[in-house]
């Protein structure tokens, strides 16, 4: 079965490439013009970006008394993003890959889906945070559109949603379990008519809340050991936005912090949000129309644009698909 898979999964990764070619032929051309030194620079803050992710994952292990080692957490947040991306499905199949590792390892499901669920909710509150000052410097130069208000909106409600399934799942077993019963039954009847049976266990929805429901009434008693993690999702925004300074930088750009802030805010924004895995052509589409709104010149709007994507959607996606095949290779 995890042959099988695997197989399935490389399948979609080289289809989703296939389709992609052209784009990133014109991506490793961009990439080429700008300057190597600063191009090395942004691609050792992708690969510090990796090991971020998996020093989140984990503080949070160790704060739902875990085992694990930031190589392995690395591996597997790797892998995970690799996941999210050919299998997209709202963060879930990336939280798959550790519910798999926790399973081989023999180690509690529920806690893992707990550190995946709270991995999901302090990347998004980090983000949201660097969204409402990006807010603020579109409306202080007026530049500040319905699309990206709406789009603003999802998010904040996405993170609203999270939130209160963690906060439900610390009050009560018993009221978390009817929340997710209540979601596998509208899962089941939009999957029904494709697979004409039902694809979620209503039941299991009530099991699997009484797993997870005991360590998140112990999270508000050991709230200081998620310092550390939310920590790191505010460094982890922080590194993507060097990344988009130094792309800049290769390319000779003029910049400012508010560009930055803007110009990431609006790009992570609709990766979010976006019906496509990862915002793929989404934000090819938006982040230099929100770079040119914040007076960066449309031609080099583009370049920063295919640059910033080229290191933090398509060369994380190639060492996903190694770190997935590592993971496969060697279960334990």
């Amino acid at each position: 079965m995890r042959n099988i898979i695997f197989i399935i999964l490389l399948f979609l990764a080289a289809a989703f490439v296939f389709i992609s070619f052209g784009e990133i032929e014109s991506i490793l051309e961009t990439i080429r013009m700008g300057r190597i030194g600063f191009i090395l620079l942004a691609l050792l803050a992708q690969m510090a970006w990796f090991v971020v992710a998996g020093a989140t994952y984990l503080a949070l292990y160790r704060a739902l008394g875990l085992d694990g080692t930031i190589y392995k957490m690395t591996l597997l947040a790797i892998a995970a993003d690799f996941v999210n991306i050919v299998a997209p499905s709202g963060g879930m199949g990336g939280i798959a890959v550790f519910i798999s590792d926790a399973k081989n390892c023999g180690q509690s499901t529920g806690k893992v889906t707990i550190a995946g669920m709270l991995n999901l909710f302090l990347d998004y509150l980090a983000f949201l945070v660097v969204l409402t000052l990006g807010l603020i410097v579109l409306f202080r130069r007026n530049d500040l559109d319905p699309s990206e208000i709406g789009a603003s909106a999802v998010m904040f409600a996405i993170a609203i949603g999270l939130g209160f399934l963690l906060y439900l799942g610390s009050r009560s077993a018993e009221k978390l379990g009817n929340a997710l019963a209540w979601m596998a039954r509208l899962i089941n009847k939009i999957t029904h008519f494709v697979v004409r049976r039902n694809y979620l266990k209503e039941e299991r929805a009530h099991e699997f809340a009484n797993e997870m429901a005991e360590d998140l009434k112990s999270l508000p008693q050991r709230y200081r050991s998620l310092i550390k993690p939310m920590l790191y999702a505010f460094v982890n925004k922080a590194l993507l936005m060097v990344i988009l300074t130094v792309i800049f930088m290769a390319f000779n750009v003029p910049w400012s912090a508010g560009t930055i802030i803007g110009g990431f805010s609006i790009a992570y924004l609709f990766l979010i949000v976006s019906p496509t895995p990862s915002g793929i052509g989404i934000v090819e589409g938006i982040m230099p129309l929100a770079l040119s709104s914040l007076r960066v010149p449309w031609s080099q709007a583009i370049i920063i644009t295919l640059a910033y994507r080229g290191i933090t959607f398509w060369f994380p996606l190639a060492i996903g698909a190694i770190a997935f095949r590592m993971l496969n290779s060697n279960p334990k």
